[in-house]
């Protein structure tokens, strides 16, 4: 069993190196430096509060859904980082490129990508649109490597746990 995660632990640190390296690319950097916040609470809870204020039914239900995912969601995140209290990679790893003000906080899972595919679910349940949903999403999860703050299993389990809590609350909703 340790044999099997620290061989894991190797796989996953030399894929974040692989994909921490686009950090050095200026474009790369400042498009992810910039998609990374579609995850943060401002934004999340800015957009879901606008779609429930200021559209019409259906659109709006499945603000509430996103808004109640969104909610829900921060729970198991906040438990699992004190139940698993990882080190950020930039941390850990030496050769990590890593932004200005780093956060601080335990790693796994990610908060921000959980909370953009918590927000995005209900959309994706509902719309058309689940092709642009689902790319910004991945871009928001994928920017959390590349700026050196969360190993790829923080991101899967953030994504899992977002998309997971997003369909419930479609279900509890019953819409």
């Amino acid at each position: 069993m340790i044999r099997w995660s620290k061989g894991f632990y190797q796989l996953e640190c030399s894929l974040f190196l692989s994909v921490n390296k686009f950090f050095d690319y200026r474009l790369m950097k400042s498009f992810f430096s910039l998609i990374t916040y579609a995850g943060g609470a401002t934004f999340t809870i800015s957009v879901t509060l606008c779609i429930i204020l200021f559209t019409d039914v259906p659109l709006r239900d499945y603000g509430f859904a996103s808004l109640l995912a969104l909610l829900i969601s921060h729970i198991p995140v906040q438990l699992l980082k004190k139940i698993y209290p990882r080190r950020r990679p930039y941390i850990v790893l030496s050769e990590t490129k890593v932004t200005n003000s780093p956060l601080e906080d335990h790693s796994f899972p990610s908060g921000h990508t959980t909370a953009i595919f918590a927000v995005i679910t209900p959309f994706v349940m509902y719309s058309f649109m689940d092709f642009l949903l689902y790319t910004v999403a991945c871009s928001v999860a994928v920017s959390r490597v590349i700026l050196g703050l969360h190993y790829p299993s923080d991101i899967v389990a953030g994504a899992c746990i977002g998309s997971l809590v997003g369909y419930l609350s479609v279900l509890l909703l019953a819409l």
